[in-house]
């Protein structure tokens, strides 16, 4: 089998099994496997498959004709003009919540000195350490609760070269006493009730990174109710939010933050994915 006739096989698979994007998914399982990039599978159509890489070409497929999202058949996910890795122990890094890291980021870049951030709930820690790699005056700490998740981030600072301190704990538990200038987080925010009628795609994902509680708003109340006592003077905390949420979690953070500058930044689709607070001196 060539080039070609793999790529066909593999989009009319896909494309029968409900994949969105069959096209997008055959060719990166191509580039992986084959180290040739888009061009030259393009260019080389008519090259022949050695047995060893068609084997595992298609357990790939298999794979993602099952459902899993490529992103964890390939070990990696692009975000921010960055490479992450990740594995079913983490969410995906999503477009949604480069919006989150956006704002932070121009936040950060007004700031003097060394301003530290926390990325709660960090996850593969694709928003702490591009605010890192962006940032690279920031004194960066990322917290979760999941030692399989540290892990994989642990793995992300180390390619990506970045300095960050890495804490285990139960959101403000693991920095218990400390403040920060930006807290940036994406908490788990989907209903519960919501979780089993999710993509296929997204059910692969682990459920405690997923599930908000009965009304997707659990994990905001308790970052509400905490942000006061570690927020530095002046500081500032983002939430991504799911579609919908916002109006719910700015009153939070109004109530929570007396004074402060709230408000919300829309993505690329429009929807309001953002949620801030911004305290005076």
């Amino acid at each position: 089998m060539n080039i070609s006739e793999w790529m066909k096989h593999a989009r009319d698979r896909l494309a029968q099994t409900g994949c969105p994007d069959p096209d997008i998914d055959a060719r990166w399982i191509a580039e992986d496997v084959l180290d040739m990039t888009r061009q030259a599978l393009f260019f080389e159509a008519d090259r022949a498959i050695p047995r060893p890489q068609l084997i595992r070409l298609e357990s790939m497929l298999d794979r993602r004709a099952a459902g899993e999202p490529v992103q964890y058949i390939l070990g990696v996910a692009d975000f921010m003009g960055l490479k992450f890795r990740v594995d079913g122990s983490v969410l995906i890094p999503r477009q949604d919540t480069e919006a989150l890291v956006e704002a932070a980021l121009i936040d950060l870049r007004r700031r003097p000195g060394k301003p530290a951030v926390l990325d709660l709930c960090a996850g593969s820690g694709c928003i702490g350490l591009s605010l890192a790699s962006l940032a690279p005056n920031a004194r960066v700490t990322l917290s979760d609760l999941s030692p399989e998740a540290l892990g994989i981030a642990r793995a992300n600072q180390r390619e990506l070269g970045v300095k960050a301190e890495l804490r285990q704990g139960d959101l403000f538990d693991a920095v218990k006493g400390e403040r920060f200038d930006v807290i940036a987080s994406n908490p788990p925010y989907i209903p519960t009730s919501d979780l089993d009628a999710l993509q296929r795609e997204v059910r692969f994902e682990p459920r405690i990174a997923l599930d908000g509680g009965a009304d997707g708003l659990d994990f905001y109340r308790r970052i509400a109710r905490s942000a006061p006592d570690h927020l530095a003077p002046g500081g500032a905390i983002f939430l991504e939010v799911g579609a919908g949420e916002a109006p719910a979690v700015l009153a939070l953070l109004k109530a929570a933050l007396p004074g402060a500058e709230v408000g919300t930044v829309r993505d690329l689709n429009g929807i309001e994915r953002v949620v801030y607070g911004k305290t005076g001196n």
